[in-house]
């Protein structure tokens, strides 16, 4: 691709102490630095982008930068001897979007090492259905296994479940044998959840959340979404060495709890930051999300495809907490 020649991009600034976001020409010396180039065919929209978009949270280091914090697509030059021009490729977190110009565009550049070749059995349409939040979702079950994680050792309940990392958690989970519990306060998405795999679902205003150091246990581990209280709940009530992993804090950021979980019952709370993912891991995650880990309905959790054109109308139902499963960008 000629570096002179224009591209469409959606690009946020910083403008009077104000985060103003819009679609904007570009050419490829206007992008951040990188060893490849990729013509985008496919992104996605996380909780995170919605944030930074409309500057409801402060995710962005540098301005102005192309949004998006995933992107997938096919390799159109690179200066990187392992990646040809035509292989289909992705990306997820690394500094997308924070110090480097994400997928949002119809062209990026990024150093080959953050470039994940595409797994075989997926294309960039798949992958950008799983995107970010499927990758933060195998990680914390990849995690919580290699910390001894099992079927047998109870129900792992999800929090936050309708949203895409509940929702291809639960699949993944479900997939594997294990009885999952949903938590939400969305009655409307019992059923939706349900038809990915899980066995129960409670409504979060329904939940009594006690006040003991240590609660009865009811589960063998945890994925929670929300942080804030809900985490503290978790952490009384997950059993015996259990695992607890911990993703997201739309809930809040505090955490009230006491040492005793993880003294008197082993409990083991896992940071998952999907960003920053090194990247051996991140190809052995990847490769599981394409065999093992993969999920049976992801039809059913892609409940909206839209166009390049349509992204800035999207952001407000993942800030107002209306958003179910995942919403799917057609760039190229």
């Amino acid at each position: 691709m000629r570096t002179g020649k224009s591209f469409r991009a959606f690009r946020i600034h910083e403008e009077q102490q104000k985060i103003v976001a819009r679609f904007e020409e570009l050419t490829l010396d206007d992008l951040s630095p990188g060893d490849v180039v990729v013509r985008v065919t496919y992104s996605g929209i996380n909780y995170k982008d919605a944030l930074a978009a409309t500057g409801a949270g402060r995710i962005l280091r540098r301005y102005p930068l192309v949004g998006g914090i995933d992107f997938a697509g096919i390799v159109e030059s690179s200066s990187d001897a392992r990646f040809r021009r035509g292989e289909n490729v992705l990306v997820t977190g690394s500094a997308l979007s924070e110090t480097h110009d994400g997928g949002y565009a119809e062209y990026a550049r990024v150093p080959a090492d953050w470039l994940i070749p595409m797994p075989q059995g997926l294309d960039p349409r798949s992958a950008m259905a799983l995107g970010t939040a499927g990758f933060t979702a195998a990680l914390a079950v990849h995690l919580m296994e290699r910390n001894e994680q099992a079927p047998e050792g109870g129900a792992i309940v999800v929090t936050g479940a309708s949203g895409g990392v509940g929702s291809i958690a639960i699949d993944m989970l479900s997939a594997r044998g294990y009885e999952v519990i949903a938590v939400s306060g969305k009655a409307d998405a019992v059923d939706y959840l349900k038809s990915l795999g899980a066995a129960r679902v409670l409504l979060r205003d329904e939940i009594d959340y006690g006040k003991k150091p240590l609660e009865a246990a009811q589960f063998g581990g945890a994925i929670d979404n929300v942080g804030g209280k809900t985490l503290a709940w978790l952490t009384r009530t997950v059993g015996f060495r259990g695992n607890i992993a911990s993703i997201g804090m739309a809930g809040g950021a505090q955490l009230e709890t006491t040492v005793m979980p993880f003294i008197l019952r082993g409990v083991n709370l896992l940071g998952i930051n999907s960003s920053a993912t090194p990247r051996a891991l991140r190809l052995a995650v990847w490769q599981r999300i394409a065999t093992d880990l993969a999920p049976r309905h992801l039809a059913r959790i892609v409940t909206d495809t839209i166009g390049f054109a349509d992204l800035p109308g999207a952001f407000a139902a993942l800030i107002e907490g209306r958003a179910l499963g995942r919403t799917l960008v057609k760039i190229g």
